[in-house]
C-alpha cells in the first residue's frame, strides 16, 4: 500500500526564516510590507516555489499604506490552487507562510489556504488547526472577510474569527494592548468573550 503524504504546514516571521532552512520547505508564500527589501535568506533554501505579495498589516486605510485587498486574497487562493496541483501523492511537501511577525497576515493566509483545501471542514476546526500550527495567531480580519466571501463560506470564517479573538484575548491578555496600539480596535470589538 502506498503512503500518502499530507503537506507539512509552517507559519513564521522573518526572524525565524533562517531556522526553517533545514526543514525541506517546498513552497513559500511571503507576505511583506511593500517597502521591505527582498529577503536574502531564501537563496540558502533548497529548491522551492515562492510567491511574494506586498501589502501592510492594517485593517483601516492610512496614508502611504497598502491595505489588504480582495485581489491579494485572490492571489493567495491562486497560490493555493497551484500548490494543490503540484502535490505528488508519494512525495512530502512543506508549505511555509510568513509575514513580518508571523501573527496576522500569515495566519490569515494559512487559514485561507486550509479552508480552500478543506471546503467541508468546519470553521472552528480550521481555527483549532491554525492555533496548533501558530499559537499566537491573530488573523487579519480584512483578509479573513475577503476569504470568507471568495470561498463562499457565508460568514462562517468571520464568525469563527470573532470567537478566536475572544479566546486569544482570554489566554493572551497582551493582545488587547498590542492591537490597541496598532489601531486595530475594530478587531478587539469583534471578539466574542465566552
Amino acid at each position: 500500500m502506498d503512503v500518502i503524504f499530507t503537506p507539512e504546514l509552517t507559519i513564521c516571521g522573518i526572524e525565524e526564516l533562517p531556522a526553517q532552512r533545514e526543514r525541506k520547505v517546498t513552497h513559500v508564500l511571503s507576505l511583506l510590507d511593500p517597502e521591505l527589501p527582498e529577503i536574502e535568506t531564501f537563496s540558502t533554501y533548497e529548491r522551492h516555489y515562492r510567491t511574494t505579495l506586498r501589502f501592510h498589516d492594517i485593517i483601516v486605510a492610512a496614508p502611504d499604506r497598502v491595505m489588504p485587498r480582495p485581489d491579494h486574497v485572490e492571489a493567495i487562493l491562486q497560490f493555493g490552487a497551484d500548490f494543490q496541483a503540484r502535490q505528488e501523492a508519494q512525495a512530502a511537501s512543506h508549505l511555509l507562510v510568513h509575514c513580518h511577525m508571523g501573527v496576522s497576515r500569515s495566519t490569515a493566509a494559512m487559514l485561507t489556504l486550509m479552508a480552500q483545501a478543506n471546503p467541508d471542514e468546519a470553521a472552528e476546526s480550521l481555527f483549532a488547526r491554525l492555533v496548533a500550527i501558530r499559537p499566537q495567531a491573530w488573523p487579519n480580519s480584512q483578509m479573513v472577510g475577503f476569504a470568507d466571501e471568495q470561498l463562499g463560506r457565508k460568514g462562517d470564517l468571520t464568525a469563527a474569527l470573532a470567537r478566536h479573538y475572544g479566546r486569544q484575548i482570554k489566554s493572551r491578555p497582551q493582545f488587547t494592548e498590542w492591537m490597541t496600539m496598532l489601531g486595530r480596535q475594530a478587531e478587539l470589538k469583534m471578539a466574542i468573550l465566552d
